[in-house]
């Protein structure tokens, strides 16, 4: 796995790059708000990815490279992202079909930015529909309603935040497990079966 710092409008972010043996794509993924890139899903969708030929990049936001938790505003989150994409499609995924994703926050700024990175799919874990225990207060799924392209997402069947509705070109896999997604051999069937059919 090759690190690559990659200057951003809010500071350096980073990006892990593990390419698979024969390369038919690319899978960009970003970490949860308060997590970082070793979570349980992330890892489990990386290995399927790789499996399926796609070369992955694991992308730390540049608050979490400059070692904080709390998450930046969604504008950044989302500019830096932009940045990060368009540089990796520039260079390490050039030419390569780019399959954006992440889990719950980095699912969202995948979303929200999909049309701008020129995505052909976006991957969605453990998307957080709205605040845990608070189905009234307004929901985030108009993000995934205008994601033009094919959309997994992948949900815990016990996720406080909520589970998305399925759309026309949107698939809803529902596994064993709340937020954390820790079911690794259901995330990593569930992406694989998705990433071969694409």
């Amino acid at each position: 796995m090759t690190a690559i710092e990659v200057e951003t409008p809010h500071g350096p972010a980073r990006a892990h790059v593990e390419r698979a043996p024969e390369v038919r794509g690319a899978l960009v993924l970003g970490h949860g708000a308060g997590g970082g890139i070793g979570a349980p899903d992330l890892i489990a969708a990386s290995r399927a990815a790789r499996a399926a030929g796609f070369t992955v990049a694991l992308v730390e936001q540049p608050y979490r490279v400059a070692g904080r938790r709390s998450p930046a505003p969604a504008k950044q989150l989302d500019a830096a992202w932009i940045a990060v994409v368009d540089r990796l499609a520039a260079r390490e995924l050039k030419g390569l079909p780019l399959v954006v994703g992440g889990r719950s926050s980095g699912a969202r700024v995948a979303c929200r930015t999909a049309a701008e990175t020129g995505a052909a799919a976006v991957l969605c874990l453990a998307f957080p529909l709205h605040p845990p225990g608070r189905p009234d207060a307004p929901s985030r799924q108009p993000e995934l309603d205008r994601v033009k392209v094919p959309t997994l997402v992948v949900q815990g069947d016990r996720d406080p935040f909520g589970l998305p509705r399925r759309g026309r070109l949107r698939k809803v896999v529902v596994v064993g497990g709340d937020h954390g997604l820790r079911a690794g051999s259901a995330v990593e069937a569930a992406v694989g079966a998705w990433l071969a059919r694409l």
